[in-house]
């Protein structure tokens, strides 16, 4: 892109250049530029539509995540909690008597 408007001394092309651009076009599609100008506008209309949707898309999931939380009352906590206690540990017993029997 840089590259193009390099070659314009005012860093943007002006009304000449426009001039030859626009003759350059009519010379290229002739009979055929109302259809392309009728595409490039129909194009330009579909993707309007879609950033369209995906704005309202944003905005109603906004306001909606917001609101039902505003609105949603919390859950009041239980006045009886049970405690959870772990069982406690208990090392395997061993015995003497046991590990002679297993040497045998």
């Amino acid at each position: 892109m840089t590259g193009i408007l390099a070659f314009f001394p005012g860093g943007a092309p002006g009304f000449p250049e426009l001039i030859i651009f626009g003759t350059i076009a009519l010379m290229l599609f002739g009979k055929r530029l109302p259809e392309v100008a009728r595409s490039l506008g129909k194009g330009i209309v579909e993707f309007k539509k879609g950033v369209r949707g995906i704005e309202d898309e944003v905005s109603t999931s906004t306001y909606n995540s917001s609101a039902s939380t505003a609105s949603t009352p919390r859950p009041a906590a239980s006045e009886e909690v049970a405690e959870v206690t772990a069982p406690k540990f208990e090392p395997p017993r061993f015995n003497q008597e046991d590990s002679e029997q297993e040497d045998a």
